[in-house]
């Protein structure tokens, strides 16, 4: 099954918190030297040396102090801070060895520090041990590492050495400041923009956080790590909780009254953990794996297979193996003398052939009941078709399993949600969004078969509604009383019409108002958003109805305010859960935004200009005695086509603003350059709350949670093989400005030639075309572009004026992105390039906006490469495809063998061997891979 382009959270894949390490080694020497040194953020440097040597309590050589501190913090130790350290004895002891060289210093913890927990990288790593001096286990590390670093193990402080009591510290914070703050950064296990925790506090616990806190961190270091992604902006914090609470979900809630017994259920649930001989069942290692949903008792027990290698095709080879075995030789086939309750049996099936795996739940007289593990259904059969199971036959994990349908927890009895995922999901193959791996994965199902993808959790969630609180619309009918909540960019048309179940969702919010103001609140936190959940968000001051529509990140998020029809993007930390008491009164309230379009109208919606949506929202926008006209439904799409009118003259066809609209010249100014525009609304100004207003950085947006990204093996012996041409190398240097009206960002920092650098290739076409991504600063990226997405989100601007060879921030799939536009065509679509990622897309003009100065400051992280070690040439598409499954999406080493300056950093070319370290063998040179290639007929360039 294909993934659908929703699902893929490229951002997540493409970046890492790890940065790559080819400085060469520091040369102790100069650090320590006479001199004054360059100013650098001295508390900032502190907090960090102390949480390392926390974890390092033992001791280590200064010259791997750069190292870790570079593999820890992503960003590079200040040379002075390491002439520095001798006088920090309330944080360290430095201590020369014997041989009395500078480059030969231990550096131990001060006796007085107290032990903290390890950094938040180190949280997100699976290494126990310094990153200097190992490599996780799915990495062997190199021939000569060893070698390399076997000298400069850790070693334990003497017992003579001593060091003066601590300079008086900062005042502490009080246990109920530290509780409280605790509070909220268990909510937010991907981390918390410092920025956020005044309006945060404010809201959760009504009062103001103590100030000296944003301007002290370092009194949060015992309850949480610090971590700068801009060392040149030390408000610009991101905070991580230092241990996470355990504990599950609150699964408690009535059953429902079944046929099956409790005993069965017993069995069919926890079967797995009463047979130690079978191996348990691993959940998929990817994100989004299919499923075969077999049936649910309720929304917190959803038993189901999951489809692919390992799963359905290794139990589908089993059971023909089982009905080989049993088949041959009628002595196997013999009843089973004395089946007991609980015993693993193998079954005859009622087609005879099948043998199947199961468990007996009852012993009867002359029956069993029996549950088909492999298969999530029970069965009442006759004993003699109870067999013997082979102890073969014990090594598949059984294959049905359960898991949580997210956000349907407090409604998981109720039968009409039941009915609709009997009806949509049971017995089908769905897609599955994996959100909390446990014993029971906590998941969000997707029908992708249709042409838009279904989300099941939502869609049952929507049959708790009830349709008498909307208004009905009928086709001829006409509508007082209306407000147009909102228009779209693209034409489309929000309107709230007179209903009960209006009046009832403003009275619900009021109380809800109320209710936030006067409790402490830090339990309605949203920590785990999932598209399709509901929750509330303020809207011109007030909480209002909210579904999370896309995720980018775990910290930024797309949200639909389905009462007005306002598409927005916030921080996570702006949502708050629905109070429990109010929950089921506003979930049965059907959204009170009608989506509408004008009908009559010669141009369609998606071909709206932004002159002809903005005289339509001056109109309407602040009028509150509307009225509507219905000339057509349309089911299909859940539209309906309406005729406009600002006043209750809805009887006199020359007020009808449709009329109006198609008699003027609105729509003849820009002619087809807003096709296939459909960017979500945007209001022009912000009526929902952001960060606090007082920060500078109020706007910006949080770092998205990535994957820790995997030690790649840096310290590699030559190309193997033939080296094969390689273009002369061009020293690094600043590029002559290009004729550009904006600022270009500077120039990426490359390894010196000869030297490796760690890598992701984002796009391959063949050998002599590649685009790579340094993991160095890739974290930075995380944070432009979820700062992007809610800026752009965030504001209503008219397109530039698009022209070739220009950057611009582009809207691509609910993304923003650097782009530089290669051609304009006549059909007002774009051809552009994406200079972060490689990718070449055809957006609409409409999509495009200035990419303003705070977003050109980061260097563009897609560079152009081909492969070293092979001849150029014009490669078939078997041996590009052959490239392709070896490099493309995929952490590599790349060992820079040229680089080919140009006057755009985006011409800029190098010539690279590339490594595939992830085999704990060997390491696998790509260009040895494409010499078998080489006696191929084709055109060398």
């Amino acid at each position: 099954m294909g993934l659908p382009t929703r699902f893929q959270k490229e951002v997540h894949t493409h970046l890492s918190r790890n940065p790559q390490q080819t400085d060469p080694p520091l040369n102790l020497n100069e650090s320590f030297g006479s001199g004054k040194g360059k100013p650098y953020n001295h508390q900032q440097v502190q907090s960090h040396i102390r949480e390392i040597l926390a974890k390092y309590s033992n001791g280590f050589w200064v010259s791997k102090l750069p190292q870790i501190y570079r593999e820890l913090y992503k960003q590079d130790l200040p040379s002075e801070a390491l002439r520095d350290l001798e006088t920090w004895t309330h944080i360290c002891i430095v201590e020369k060895t014997c041989s009395s060289t500078s480059t030969e210093l231990l550096l131990y913890p001060a006796k007085e520090q107290t032990n903290t927990s390890i950094s938040s990288q180190i949280l997100h790593s699976n290494s126990t041990t310094s990153p200097a001096e190992t490599y996780p286990a799915q990495k062997r590390p190199p021939s000569n590492h060893l070698a390399r670093s076997g000298s400069q193990s850790p070693l334990s402080p003497p017992s003579s050495s001593s060091s003066p009591s601590p300079p008086s510290s900062p005042a502490a914070l009080s246990p109920e400041l530290k509780q409280k703050l605790e509070e909220l950064l268990v909510k937010y296990s991907s981390g918390l923009w410092a920025h956020a925790l005044p309006k945060l506090f404010q809201d959760t616990y009504k009062t103001k956080l103590p100030g000296h806190v944003l301007e002290n961190l370092d009194l949060l270091s015992d309850i949480c790590t610090i971590n700068y992604p801009m060392p040149d902006n030390p408000k610009r914090a991101i905070l991580y909780r230092r241990s996470s609470a355990g504990g599950g979900e609150d699964e408690n809630c009535s059953r429902r009254i079944s046929s099956t017994s409790e005993e069965e259920l017993r069995v069919r649930i926890e079967v797995q953990s009463s047979n130690h001989e079978v191996p348990p069942l691993q959940i998929p290692k990817e994100e989004y794996p299919s499923v075969l949903v077999m049936e649910a008792t309720d929304t917190n027990t959803v038993i189901l297979r999951y489809i692919g290698e390992g799963y359905s095709r290794a139990q589908d080879s089993m059971e023909d193996e089982m009905r080989e075995f049993y088949c041959s030789d009628q002595s196997r086939q013999a009843p089973l003398s004395s089946p007991s309750s609980g015993q693993l049996v193998a079954v005859r099936a009622e087609e005879e052939e099948e043998i199947l795996r199961a468990q007996i739940c009852e012993v009867m007289s002359d029956k069993v009941k029996v549950y088909y593990v492999d298969h999530g259904f029970s069965e009442v059969i006759n004993k003699t078709k109870v067999l013997e199971l082979h102890k073969k036959f014990l090594k598949l994990p059984f294959q049905a399993t359960k898991c949580k349908l997210a956000g349907l927890e407090p409604f998981c009895q109720e039968l009409v949600v039941l009915k609709k995922f009997e009806t949509m999901a049971s017995g089908r193959i769905l897609l599955a969004e994996i959100l909390e791996r446990g014993h029971t994965p906590l998941v969000v199902l997707y029908d992708t078969s249709q042409d838009d993808d279904v989300n099941i959790n939502a869609a049952c969630m929507k049959a708790l509604h009830d349709n008498t609180l909307a208004s009905p619309l009928q086709v001829n009918s006409a509508y007082m009383n209306v407000t147009v909540s909102s228009v779209c960019s693209d034409g489309t048309i929000y309107c709230q019409l007179p209903s009960r179940g209006l009046t009832m969702l403003n009275e619900i919010l009021e109380k809800i108002e109320n209710y936030f103001h006067t409790q402490v609140t830090s339990e309605f936190l949203v920590s785990r958003p999932f598209c399709g959940k509901g929750c509330l968000a303020r809207y011109k001051g007030k909480w209002s109805r909210v579904e999370i529509t896309n995720l980018h990140g775990s910290r930024v998020v797309d949200i639909l305010f389905i009462d007005v029809g306002v598409h927005a993007s916030v921080e996570v930390f702006e949502l708050r859960e629905i109070p429990p008491q109010f929950l089921r009164d506003l979930v049965s309230i059907p959204p009170q935004a009608v989506k509408c379009c004008l009908a009559d109208l010669a141009v369609s919606v998606g071909s709206w200009s932004p002159d002809a949506v903005q005289w339509l929202r001056e109109k309407v926008l602040n009028t509150s005695d509307c009225s509507i006209k219905v000339a057509k439904v349309d089911e299909t799409k859940h539209w309906v086509y309406i005729h406009l009118f600002t006043d209750k003259n809805f009887h006199d066809p020359a007020r009808c603003l449709n009329h109006q609209m198609a008699q003027s010249g609105l729509f003849k100014q820009h002619p087809d350059v807003f096709l296939t525009s459909h960017s979500p609304t945007k209001i022009p100004t912000n009526p929902f709350s952001t960060t606090t207003s007082s920060s500078s950085d109020s706007t910006s947006g949080s770092p998205a949670s990535v994957p820790a990204k995997p030690h790649l093996r840096r310290t590699l012996s030559g190309p193997k093989g033939g080296g094969g041409n390689t273009t002369s190398t061009s020293q690094p240097g600043t590029p002559s400005s290009p004729s550009s009206f904006l600022q270009l960002p500077p120039l990426l920092d490359l390894p010196p030639v000869g030297h490796n650098m760690d890598v992701y290739v984002s796009v391959a076409c063949h050998p002599g075309h590649f685009v790579l991504q340094s993991w160095r600063d890739m974290y930075k990226l995380v944070v432009l572009m979820g700062e992007m997405i809610l800026y752009y989100n965030k504001t209503e601007e008219k397109p530039p004026k698009v022209e070739k060879n220009q950057i611009y921030a582009a809207k691509i799939e609910n993304n923003w992105y650097r782009v530089l536009v290669k051609g304009v065509l006549t059909n007002g679509l774009v051809s552009v390039c994406e200079l972060d990622y490689g990718k070449h897309e055809l957006v609409s003009c409409g999509q495009l906006r200035t990419l303003i100065k705070e977003f050109r400051q980061l260097p563009f992280q897609g560079i152009h490469a081909q492969l070293a070690g092979v001849k150029q040439r014009q490669w078939s598409e078997e041996a590009s495809i052959v490239f392709r499954n070896h490099v493309e999406k995929k952490p590599l080493v790349a060992q820079l063998e040229a680089v080919q300056e140009a006057e755009n950093p985006w011409d800029r070319k190098l010539t690279v061997f590339l490594v595939d370290t992830s085999q704990e063998e060997r390491d696998i040179w790509v260009h040895d891979i494409m010499a078998e290639f080489a006696d191929e007929p084709s055109n060398e360039l």
